[in-house]
This record gives C-alpha cells, sequence and structure tokens, in this order.
C-alpha cells in the first residue's frame, strides 16, 4: 500500500478504541467511516477521531457505506473478536462458537464496498484454531471477491511496540498485487522501563484522571509518545485488596504467582492451575508481555506494588498520551487491551 499514489480513504470495521485507526491515519489514509457496537469504545473512538463518520451499531445491521472517495484508492480493514481464538479460551476455541464466525461479515462488507485492499487482523491463535479452518475460510472468501492476499503473524516488538505480542495479519490486493509483509523495523527492542519510566509514581487504587509529567523524558520512544505535550490523562489504577496486595510483594520482576508463599494462596482451590500470565511482575529491562486483560491477570508494575494505570497500558500498546479512554475504569483497561497497537498498524499499512 506503500506505493500508492493517491491517498487513500479507510473503513475501520470492529473499531474498539480505534487503534488501528489511529496506525492508519499515522501511515496517511484517510480514515472516513468506523463501525463499532460497543458505547464506551464508541466514546474513546469518538473523541480521538472526531472527523471519521461512525456507524454505532451491530456491524450485521450495515446495509450500505456511502462515501465520496473522490476516485480514490480504498481500504478496508479491521478485527473481528478474537477471544474465541485466544489460546487462554479453550473453551470457546472452536467452529460452534458463533463468534468465531463474524469474519464472514468482514467478508460480506467486502462484497459490498468493493475496497481496492483489504488489511484483515486477529490474535495468531486464528491459524491454529481447528487446523486452520478459519484462516483458510477467510483467505478463500476472499480470493472468491477477486482479491490476492498475503499474510503473516507478527511480533509488536518489532516495529517499535514495547510489548511482545503476536498478531496475524493478512492483506489482500484486488490488483493482483502479492504484498511482502514488512519486516523489523527497528533493531533494540523499546523496553518497559524506557515506555514508561518517565510517568507519574502511583498509588494502589489510584484516580487521576490528568497529571504532569514528574520526570524528564528518558527515551526516544517517551518523548514519541509525549509529542510536545506536559501532561497526560488515564492515571487510573485498580484497587486491589490488602491481601492481593501482600501477595505483590513476593514477586520479582519475571516473576509469577509461583513467588507467592502457598499460605498466601488459600483462595485458590488449586494454586497449580494458575495460569502462568497471573501476578506478573513486568521486567524493567525488557518489553513487556502481552497487555491483554492486565487487570483480570494482575500484571505488576516493575517497581511499585500496585497494577498498571491505564496510561502505562496504553504506553506500552504504543497509544500516544494525547489519546484519551472514556468509561470506567473497567471499560479503560478493556478498551486499551483489545485494542491493536497503533504502531503495529502503522507498519502493516505501510507495507
Amino acid at each position: 500500500m506503500s506505493n500508492t499514489r493517491q491517498r487513500l480513504v479507510g473503513v475501520d470495521l470492529f473499531a474498539g478504541a480505534g487503534g488501528m485507526s489511529l496506525g492508519a491515519k499515522m501511515a496517511g489514509i484517510d480514515v472516513l467511516f468506523a463501525v463499532e457496537n460497543d458505547k464506551n469504545a464508541v466514546a474513546t473512538y469518538a473523541c480521538n477521531h472526531p472527523e471519521t463518520q461512525l456507524f454505532i451499531d451491530d456491524i450485521r445491521n450495515l446495509k450500505q457505506i456511502d462515501l465520496q472517495c473522490g476516485g480514490r484508492g480504498k481500504v478496508l480493514f479491521g478485527g473481528p473478536p478474537c477471544q474465541g481464538f485466544s489460546t487462554s479460551n479453550q473453551r470457546t476455541r472452536h467452529k460452534d462458537n458463533p463468534s468465531n464466525w463474524l469474519f464472514q461479515e468482514f467478508i460480506r462488507i467486502a462484497a459490498l464496498w468493493v475496497p481496492d485492499w483489504i488489511v484483515f487482523e486477529n490474535v495468531r491463535g486464528i491459524i491454529e484454531t481447528d487446523q486452520g479452518l478459519f484462516r483458510q475460510s477467510i483467505i478463500q472468501g476472499l480470493q472468491e471477491l477477486g482479491y490476492t492476499c498475503s499474510d503473516a503473524v507478527l511480533c509488536a516488538t518489532n516495529f517499535g511496540v514495547p510489548q511482545v505480542r503476536y498478531r496475524f495479519f493478512l492483506v489482500g490486493s484486488r490488483h493482483g498485487i502479492s504484498v511482502e509483509m514488512p519486516k523489523p523495523t527497528i533493531r533494540n527492542s523499546v523496553t518497559v522501563i524506557q515506555a514508561i519510566g518517565d510517568l507519574p509514581s502511583l498509588e494502589n487504587g489510584a484516580n487521576k484522571n490528568h497529571l504532569s509529567y514528574p520526570f524528564m523524558v528518558q527515551s526516544d520512544y517517551a518523548k514519541e509518545m509525549r509529542n510536545g505535550h506536559i501532561g497526560c490523562s488515564g492515571h487510573l489504577v485498580s484497587k486491589n485488596s490488602s491481601i492481593v496486595i501482600d501477595r505483590y510483594k513476593f514477586i520479582p520482576q519475571g516473576g509469577n504467582w509461583e513467588n507467592i508463599p502457598g499460605s498466601m494462596m488459600n483462595s485458590y482451590s488449586d494454586r497449580t492451575r494458575c495460569h502462568t500470565g497471573i501476578y506478573r511482575r513486568l521486567r524493567a529491562d525488557h518489553p513487556s508481555v502481552v497487555i491483554g486483560n492486565y487487570r483480570k491477570n494482575m500484571l505488576i508494575h516493575p517497581f511499585e506494588d500496585r497494577g498498571l494505570s491505564v496510561r502505562e497500558a496504553a504506553r506500552l500498546q504504543s497509544f500516544p498520551d494525547w489519546y484519551e479512554f472514556k468509561g470506567s475504569i473497567g471499560f479503560q483497561q478493556q478498551q486499551v487491551g483489545n485494542a491493536v497497537p497503533p504502531l503495529l498498524a502503522k507498519a502493516v499499512f505501510l507495507g
């Protein structure tokens, strides 16, 4: 798509908080239309993308996209709900989960709008679920519409995102172009401390919407995220019970629940069945682990005995500090965790 001479017009399906739209805009695409059904994600999207027309409804009710594109090229992009394909969701990771078939709506809209380009995103697990059934179904559906498809699993760390997050991307061309998927753009990974080390120290349960930066910028990445601002919003931290905070104190950087004394885990019927990602304290000198449901998993700040703030998680996802999240803390955490890292999306759109 980077070889396209004219500025593209974009439509974002399953837009969420707008991470993929932001990446598209960073790559020079005019995102004119987006589809999202969740009211909290809609509030966030509308706040940060006021020029984009929003269809606020179930995507199955979208019957037409009426845009004035001025003869410019069109790109349709998005990532259908992916929880059913996640390796941490074995109960719903199969073809009988109706949510796993929402990719068919993506194909339906492609047939309706006939874009020049397709960018489809999802978790890596989509290529493994039911022996690759869903990946093959998506490719076959797009090929039947005349698209030449290229796909790959990309790691966000390789594109400047301070997080080890693998995502599946498929790029389709209606003009017979077989796209070479993007190669890593950085040599040295951005670490957690480089990403969040300049942000305020916070307490368990902090509820500060806007704070000035307390430290000088400490890395090129942090400077990019600040973008000349003197402060930012989102300093919201889940309030954990004293028992949970006491557990945190036993966990070193890179450690998890296994570092907690067994006598302090009596609330778990079988602590040996805990996922390795539970009670994970981030390593300051490494990229972050996946920022998914980080409240439920209780990801821990590398130095402080508390969970991550919304802004810290957003930094680890590569959202710039001017980007504001709306809704209660729980909904903001969900929006950040579900988002496509903008810098990763940007790399794909640039090709």
